[in-house]
């Protein structure tokens, strides 16, 4: 009891826990883009939150598994008339089952020690309901994971690409405000204010989601390209198809499905756009130079190998390591966007009741 007595805040030690779980959560981003890649997402048909963590064991298990995913369209349409033996449904089924379990990893890895710190009553004044909302965050992601995987096992051979992208954004959206409540309980622990959004910093966030929105429908909508040639094939930068804007860009359907649904104007937008960001980046991160030179480094060091890393995975036909490295530098370039725009957010004077 006197221990509860004399707690105190512990700004810090929230902080550093907060950073860790988003790196967890960076990591299972980039396990996630080689789940899409791999082809793996549909591969675990059934959703078990506790039984699911242990894979199959047996002989007798393992034959169970393949047989519920050669029930479903991507088996019959695709890797059974491609030959798919059990050992190849076993490689898919491990980065599925990887993905899974470092989202449960994330679960505990945020509710225990977020229980421990309530007990303990070390968390400051006014930080309960935000940790409680990225916890919610959490939950809500396993829901849209589900909700993604559901959509590919009846009548597609893949996943809903505007599912995959809500889910993608949903852990995007979490990484960013780990890292926000960390830097701000970093300020806490010094006795300063919390950090505001400034106009900028909404803007070049906002021009940033899009565009890793756009990156999601791109590897749902398996948009990029295929070495060796095949469906959709361009390996090329900076044309498609030997032109600026490529030829097939369906229109028919109106102007929304066009934007979010043509795998032509979705890559060619995702190819452009990221200039657009570039150059919202680089007034950021000038902006920055004279407030914290760090941050203004990060900036312009994760957006520079970001655009030569998405350049070569196009060249590449995308090839798996360098799609996985760009997605886990879209990753940190979000975070360190995130860390300028907070620096950014120190300067605006406190808004007086």
């Amino acid at each position: 009891m006197n221990q509860l007595q004399n707690a105190r805040p512990r700004p810090l030690a929230l902080a550093r826990w907060l950073f860790a779980v988003a790196a967890i959560v960076t990591l299972m981003v980039v396990v996630g883009g080689i789940t899409r890649l791999t082809e793996s997402g549909l591969s675990i048909t059934e959703w078990k939150p506790v039984t699911g963590t242990i894979p199959p064991l047996t002989e007798a298990q393992w034959q169970a598994a393949f047989e519920a995913y050669q029930r479903i369209p991507q088996y019959t349409e695709v890797n059974g008339p491609a030959g798919m033996t059990l050992a190849g449904f076993k490689v898919i089924f491990f980065w599925e089952w990887f993905h899974r379990l470092l989202g449960r990893v994330i679960g505990l890895a945020f509710a225990l020690p977020l229980a421990w710190f309530w007990f303990k009553r070390a968390i400051p004044q006014g930080y309960h309901a935000r940790l409680l909302g990225l916890l919610a965050l959490g939950g809500l992601q396993g829901f849209v994971g589900w909700w993604m995987v559901k959509s590919g096992l009846t009548n597609d051979i893949k996943v809903s690409h505007l599912r995959l992208a809500t889910h993608l954004s949903l852990a995007l959206l979490t990484l960013s405000l780990l890292v926000w409540t960390a830097l701000d309980l970093r300020r806490h622990a010094k006795g300063q204010r919390v950090a505001r959004l400034t106009g900028l910093g909404a803007f070049a966030l906002a021009a940033l989601a899009l565009q890793l929105f756009y990156g999601a429908l791109v590897a749902g909508l398996r948009a990029g390209p295929v070495s060796g040639g095949g469906w959709l094939s361009w390996d090329a930068w900076p044309l498609m198809q030997g032109k600026l804007v490529p030829a097939g860009i369906d229109w028919s359907q109106g102007v929304v499905h066009a934007l979010t649904g043509d795998p032509y104007l979705v890559h060619f937008i995702h190819r452009w756009w990221a200039w657009a960001v570039v150059g919202v980046l680089v007034v950021l991160a000038r902006a920055l130079r004279s407030l914290d030179r760090r941050a203004s480094v990060a900036i312009h060091s994760a957006f520079g190998t970001q655009v030569l890393l998405g350049i070569a995975t196009v060249w590449s036909g995308t090839a798996i390591w360098l799609a996985a490295l760009h997605q886990l530098t879209g990753a940190v370039l979000l975070a360190a966007t995130v860390w300028g725009v907070h620096v950014m957010g120190r300067e605006v004077p406190d808004i007086k009741q």
